[in-house]
Parts: structure tokens; sequence; C-alpha cells
């Protein structure tokens, strides 16, 4: 089941939000995130609808409420949808400040927020209103297409555009297959309408669905190669999609001015090792696209592999922001299988692992980060993560600290690569 959170705050006050990581992608997306709010409220009450940090419409609450798409977890409805009810909600309280719920006063208390989910029955496929054809090669991309190929199959093979079937996973040509999403190996499924020139409205797939007519098919690359293909046409309020999209009943490039290949390399120079005494997975999210924890990294005991860095100028943009990837660090002894998908409140598993990376490049520099997952949990890594190499400072997890050259806190820490190879070292 796919969750996402919007917390009911008093705009009446200060409100002070807990902030989602700054890596650049941001988006209304059906993803939890455990925000936490706090606020003054001695009078009438107006309620904020907060969806990951960005405030929404009462209008697009509705929208998705009536579309079944979004449903209060707990039931409470503070009567947004109502003939009385337009961009806030009065309600009677206490001069005294009380802890509260989503359907009374805020208080100068931290208060657990409206939590929405995606109803089942979206699990439907929603008939697109525009043809495969408006997909485009993205403007904003500034990267020559790639040219030549090996002629065979394999990661360097050129994707034979309008030939594979759409129920054909294209493993020959790079594409990594995650069977255990069950979704015949796409890491992300996105069945989108299309209205004005941008994608209005996004039926996510689970497992059981599979490529179909009208829909975005997205997929893992390996580690240390990213997925080059995602259309121009993209969220009307932001959402990212990406992947190659099924038209005619067969698989078509959106981003053959990137490349022709299904996946391109990162700018390289960062890996990871574990050095723990059980298996470790770190999973990135499937950006653009579905934004789901989705593409993994597993590493045996001993074992190293590659991170990919994206590089801000010439890989995915939207809205004026550039990309940078973000890794979840799932508990030791956590496979990909577990680790690498949806997880479930009080679990420390996918999107619930304690502890994010942060991997982006941008004018010359590579940037590296260990950070809490906050808002989404306060819960410690069981573990110790350090990131070595030849680096501008230290950054080091450890017992709940992140420590650097400033000292330690509790919320994270931040090197660029000065030369060589950076490696994030995963112990017990």
């Amino acid at each position: 089941m796919k969750f996402t959170s919007i917390a009911l705050t008093a705009v009446s006050a200060t409100v002070v939000l807990a902030q989602p990581h700054n890596h650049g992608h941001q988006h209304a997306h059906i993803h939890k995130k455990d925000v936490t709010a706090t606020a003054w409220a001695p009078g009438p009450t107006a309620y904020k609808y907060m969806l990951d940090g960005k405030e929404i419409s009462p209008e697009e609450v509705c929208e998705g409420l009536q579309d079944n798409e979004l449903k209060f977890v707990d039931g409470e409805d503070p009567g947004v949808c109502s003939s009385s009810t337009s961009s806030s909600t009065t309600t009677t309280s206490s001069p005294q400040p009380t802890t509260t719920s989503t359907t009374s006063s805020a208080a100068q208390s931290w208060s657990k927020p409206a939590e929405f989910y995606q109803s089942p029955a979206s699990s439907a496929w929603a008939s697109p209103s525009a043809a495969a054809s408006s997909w485009g090669p993205p403007a904003q991309s500034s990267s020559a297409p790639s040219t030549g190929g090996s002629g065979g199959t394999g990661i360097n093979a050129d994707f034979p555009d309008g030939t594979l079937d759409c129920g054909t996973f294209p493993s020959d040509y790079g594409a990594v297959p995650v069977s255990y999403l069950g979704m015949s190996g796409w890491s992300g499924l996105q069945a989108v309408s299309i209205a004005g020139g941008l994608v209005n409205h996004i039926v996510t797939g689970i497992s059981g669905d599979s490529c179909k007519e009208g829909s975005m098919c997205s997929y893992a690359c390996p580690p240390g190669y990213q997925k080059s293909q995602w259309p121009s046409t993209q969220g009307a309020t932001g959402q990212s999609v990406g992947g190659l999209s099924c038209s005619g009943g067969k698989l078509r490039l959106t981003n053959p001015g990137l490349s022709t290949k299904l996946c391109i390399p990162g700018v390289g120079g960062v890996q990871a090792t574990n050095k723990a005494s059980g298996v470790v997975s770190i999973c990135r999210t499937d950006y653009p696209g579905t934004e789901s924890e989705t593409i993994p990294v597993e590493l045996q005991p001993g074992s190293t592999d590659q991170l990919t860095v994206p590089d801000a100028a010439a890989y995915y943009e939207w809205q004026g922001k550039s990309t940078s990837a973000q890794y979840y660090l799932n508990p030791i002894g956590t496979t990909k299988e577990k680790g690498c998908q949806w997880g479930t409140p009080g679990q420390p598993y996918g999107n619930y692992a304690p502890i994010n990376f942060g991997v982006g490049a941008k004018d010359g520099k590579t940037w590296l980060s260990i950070f809490q997952n906050s808002p989404t949990t306060d819960a410690q890594y069981q573990g110790t993560v350090e990131i070595q190499g030849n680096l501008s400072g230290t950054c080091k997890y450890s017992n709940g600290q992140y420590c650097g050259v400033t000292g330690c806190n509790a919320q994270g820490c931040t090197v660029a690569i000065i030369s060589g190879t950076a490696t994030y070292v995963v112990s017990d």
C-alpha cells in the first residue's frame, strides 16, 4: 500500500514544519512523510494542507478524495470538501494550548499529522487523454545524443525504439529487472492523463500490474548507471514522470535526445563497501518516476559496488531544479527484497530506513552526505557509516550522531570530494 501525508495545521500563528531532505526533487508523490508541526491557536483555527512539505490547495485535496486516490487513514476529515469549507476551517478552542488531533485546534506541542493513502481502487489504469505521441525529448536536456553502439545486446546496445512489445522487459538492453516488486521487472509504473501539455493525473502501479498502453514504465540500471529516459511532459503540480512509454503496444523511447541507450553512467567516483557482518541494502529513489526507493544496491559482507552520481548539468531537471540522488540505508541484515520497496510504519525498512545518503555533482564538484531520514523517522541506525577518501572534511555516523569537522549533531553531515574515489563504509 502506498502512503502519503497531509499535515493539517493552524495558520493563525507560526507553523514550524520539519523540512524534508534538500536533495533537489521534492514533489507531490504518494510517499510517506511524517510531517510534524507546532502552532499556537488561542481561538479559531485555519487549516493548511501540506503534502511532502509543500502546501497544496483544498481543491487538490478534494480532487484526490473524490477520485478515491486519497483517503484519511484515521477517518478524520476536518470538512475540507464541505460547502462551508474553502481554504480554512474554523473550530472552537480553549485559549490554553492542548494536544490536538487533525480536527481540533492546533497546540504548542508535537502532533501527529493526518495521513492519506492511495485507495486500492486506484490500481485500475486510467485512460490517457492524449496520445503517446505527445511524449517528447526534454527541452531542458543539454546533453548531445549518444552515438554508436555494439549492435548486440547489453548495456551498450541502442534500444530498438518501437520494436519490443510492452510486455517484454528490456533486460537485453541493460535494464535490471526488479522482480520482487511484482510488476514484471519494472521499477515503477505510471498511468497518466495529459491536459494542457502537462500530466494532470497519475495512477501509480502496484504489485500485479504490468506495462500497459498509455503508461510510463520505469526501470532500474546496474550500480553506477542511471536510466536515460523520461518525457518532457511532466506533472502539472511538480510530480515527476519517467521511463519508456507504452504506445501502440510497443515500448518507445521518451528521451532519445539524451541517449538511445537505456542506461547511462553517472560521473563516477563514489562507491559503498560493506564491512558489516550481514548483507547491506542501499536503495535509490526511482527519479524521475514514482520516487519510490526501488533501485537496489545490495552488498554482501566484504563486497564493494558503485553508487550512481548524477551530473546536475546533464541529467533530469524540472521547474528549474537539478537532480541529485537519494539513497536509503536499511538496517544491517536487510535484503534488497525487503528494503528496496515501500515500507510500513514502525518498521525501519524502505522509506522508513533510518539513514539517507545524498550524492550529487554540480559545477565540477561531487558532494556527499549522510543524514537522518527525518521527519519520517527518528530511529537510530544500529551500525556505523563513514565517508572515506580525499575529502573536504570528515563525515561519520555512529550512535545516533553525525560528526564532521565542526562537531556532531543529530541531523547529518556533508563533504566534497577533493580527488580520487570516495567510499561509504558501512560497519557494525
